[in-house]
C-alpha cells in the first residue's frame, strides 16, 4: 500500500512527533505527583535519559510509546511493525529496541531500578497508580 500523502507532508508529520512531554508521559507524571512523589525529569547523566528520576530511591521510570519502542505484548496493537516501507522501518525500530535493552542493562549495572510503562498501559489510571506505588514504595 502506498502512502496517501506526499513525502514532504509525511516528513513534516514525522518530524513533529515529540520525544519529551508526550501525552502518556504527562499522564504518568501527573499520577506520580498526585501520589505525593517528587522527581526530576530526563536526567542526562543516566543511560537513556529516563523520563522520571527518583534519585534518593535510585529508581527511574521510562514511559515508552508502543510503536517507537516496539511493545511486544499481544494485547498491544500499536507495537506492530508497519506493513509499508518495511526496509526503512524494520532497522529503525529494531535499533530503538536494542538501544532500550542496552540502556536498561546499564541502569541496572549502576544499581538503579527501572520501571518501563508502555503507552497502552496508561489507560487504566487506577491500575497504573498501584503499579507506581508498589514500585516506589
Amino acid at each position: 500500500m502506498t502512502d496517501i500523502v506526499s513525502k514532504l507532508v509525511r516528513s513534516r508529520t514525522m518530524a513533529a512527533i515529540k520525544s519529551k512531554d508526550t501525552s502518556p508521559e504527562l499522564l504518568v507524571r501527573s499520577i506520580v505527583h498526585r501520589l505525593g512523589y517528587r522527581f526530576r525529569l530526563h536526567a542526562k547523566d543516566l543511560p537513556g535519559h529516563p523520563d522520571l528520576v527518583f534519585r534518593s530511591r535510585r529508581k527511574v521510570i521510562f514511559v515508552h510509546g508502543c510503536f517507537w519502542h516496539q511493545h511486544k505484548s499481544r494485547k498491544c496493537h500499536d507495537g506492530r511493525m508497519p506493513k509499508s516501507n518495511r526496509s526503512y522501518w524494520k532497522p529503525k525500530l529494531l535499533k530503538n529496541a536494542i538501544r532500550d535493552k542496552r540502556n536498561l542493562a546499564a541502569i541496572r549495572k549502576m544499581r538503579w531500578k527501572p520501571l518501563v510503562i508502555w503507552e497502552c498501559e496508561t489507560g487504566d489510571h487506577g491500575w497504573l497508580a498501584q503499579v507506581i506505588t508498589k514500585f516506589l514504595g
